[in-house]
């Protein structure tokens, strides 16, 4: 912890050194040629672009935080823009589980744009994000969610038991008890340990992870399903104090390359990485199946429940309609993939 309050106190210093320039530190934890890291690094870009340099990112060498812990980091002014997984603060985020249903779309970028402006339409949303002391820069997904593992193909909804997953937490962990399925809340960044070792059978995440946390030698398969069995919400953003202490002409700046501006960078980026990890389980020999009809429809059937109780639970918390705020959800993605 001290090492982190030394990396923002000498960030806070640049900042206040020659007068000129707004010093803006900026955490990430993966590594830097994951694809987070590469849009958080564009947009870093681009605010230095746009400002002819009177605003930069200094990009911490390493996380201020362990990934769960990062918003708090944010909050605390660790760091001032960072990144998250909403799941992996579990309770503090209901309505962002919109984004995280089975079957919503096959890239990264359409889903992205269209959470981030069916979000921003509903003050509710970032409600959220003020109550736990950050503000939203934007929302964001990753790619389709793939079931990944060491043992066997999945054909139907049985082949899933008798095995044990990592996945991330939020809906993701409740499609997986709708599945029944053995399942423990761990971080992405443990998947190396946990799958080399044999504490776990197989992972949820998107194709692009399983290069980034290096288990494409590791698991022997891969089942796709259309849109995805699942999707992971996402935040970027910043710590209020530090954006509140900003110029009104850096504010600006600041908000002119945010929204759904990022959020078609981060879906970007997630989307070429994914297509370079499917080459790669392509090349490593992994097995990838289809989800046929069959196993399709019993997911459909087992998790048309979840929605219904998300609906309930965002209405608990403010939000109007929510059965129609995920539909008018759906129907954005449909029509940004067209």
């Amino acid at each position: 912890m001290k090492i982190h309050r030394l990396l923002a106190v000498a960030a806070a210093v640049m900042a206040t050194g020659a007068g000129a320039q707004t010093v803006v530190t900026a955490s990430s934890w993966v590594p830097p040629t994951h694809g987070l890291s590469m849009a958080q690094k564009e947009w870093c870009d681009l605010l230095e672009k746009n400002t002819s340099g009177k605003m930069k990112c200094n990009i911490l060498p390493r996380a201020v935080a362990a990934p769960p812990g990062t918003m708090d980091a944010v909050k605390n002014g660790l760091a001032d823009i960072s990144f998250t997984v909403h799941g992996y603060t579990p309770g503090r985020f209901v309505l962002t589980q919109m984004a995280e249903f089975p079957f919503l779309g096959d890239q990264a970028e359409p889903i992205s744009v269209a959470f981030h402006r069916v979000a921003s339409k509903h003050p509710e949303f970032g409600a959220e994000h003020q109550r736990q002391g950050v503000k939203v820069l934007a929302y964001f997904t990753h790619g389709p969610g793939i079931v990944f593992n060491t043992k066997r193909a999945i054909t139907r909804a049985e082949d899933l038991q008798g095995m044990k997953f990592r996945v991330g937490g939020g809906m993701v962990n409740e499609i997986s008890k709708a599945l029944n399925m053995n399942v423990t809340l761990k971080p992405a960044t443990d998947s190396y340990e946990l799958l080399s070792s044999g504490v776990m059978d197989g992972t949820l995440f998107p194709a692009e992870s399983t290069d980034s946390f290096k288990i494409d030698k590791i698991i022997k398969h891969a089942t796709f399903f259309p849109g995805g069995l699942y999707n992971t919400s996402f935040v970027f953003m910043m710590n209020p104090a530090k954006y509140d202490k900003l110029t009104a002409d850096e504010k600006k700046a600041v908000d002119a390359i945010s929204g759904e501006v990022v959020a078609r960078m981060f879906g970007k980026a997630w989307d070429r990485v994914d297509a370079a990890a499917l080459q790669n389980m392509q090349k490593n020999g992994v097995v990838l199946t289809k989800a046929n009809p069959g196993l399709v429809s019993e997911v459909t059937i087992r998790v048309n429940k979840l929605e219904r109780d998300w609906a309930s639970a965002a209405e608990a918390k403010g939000l109007k309609n929510a059965a129609g705020v995920l539909s008018e959800f759906r129907k954005e993605v449909a029509s940004l993939q067209k």
